[in-house]
């Protein structure tokens, strides 16, 4: 059994956007539109009537969550939309109707009619590269080494970002494919700091870590 996923440490996360803009020109997603949003929470209060330094912000990126029980599948009239083996959720635009019953059980509204195709869109977690051992675009791009990519079932331990190589004489290759793992490059974290988007029945597969925020003047 696998279940990937994508965990991002918020409290490493500056909100440069590079994830999305990485993701939008990776799979051509039309202007307009994103498989890979970025929110900004804050600035808010620590308490009533709070003032900086009191106050608490950060970014949040907004996908597909990849739900182990996914409505927009259980509704899809024609099977368009699936789970692979990968536990990813995809879409096989060839069976896409457009019909949208997918976009409107998503709990999360990250799906979208692409006009042109006249078929619906979203995340794919970038499939295409993680089926060739290969990074989701957007983990790949983040300059803030905050995403990171693994499987669920597998553990913490399975999570990594690109590495670094500072070998003079390092290849392509070693570049490619230099990994960090999740729990070697981010502060210690309880279960509790582990967060997800509201679950509605759907359990979304994709994961928060987000500590309490301190203030280093």
């Amino acid at each position: 059994m696998t279940q990937y996923a994508i965990i991002t440490d918020l409290n490493k996360c500056v909100g440069c956007l590079s994830c999305s803009v990485a993701c939008k020109a990776v799979n051509e997603v039309p202007i307009g539109n994103f498989w890979n949003k970025v929110l900004r929470v804050g600035p808010n209060p620590k308490y009533e009537g709070a003032i900086v330094p009191d106050v608490e912000m950060y970014f949040l990126p907004i996908t597909c969550q990849h739900c182990a029980d996914a409505p927009c599948v259980s509704v899809c009239p024609t099977e368009a939309s699936h789970k692979l083996e990968d536990g990813t959720v995809q879409i096989d635009k060839e069976k896409c109707i457009g019909c949208q019953f997918c976009a409107m059980a998503c709990p999360y509204g990250v799906r979208y009619l692409n006009e042109e195709e006249r078929v619906v869109e979203k995340c794919t977690m970038c499939e295409q590269k993680t089926s060739q051992g290969e990074l989701p675009q957007c983990v790949a791009q983040c300059g803030a080494r905050a995403r990171f990519f693994g499987d669920l079932e597998a553990g913490y331990d399975s999570f990594v970002a690109p590495g670094r190589v500072l070998e003079y004489d390092a290849t392509y290759d070693d570049v490619h494919n230099a990994r960090v793992k999740m729990v070697e490059c981010v502060r210690p974290f309880s279960d509790g700091e582990v967060h997800r988007l509201q679950d509605v029945g759907n359990k979304p597969s994709c994961a928060y870590i987000l500590r309490e925020m301190t203030w280093q003047g």
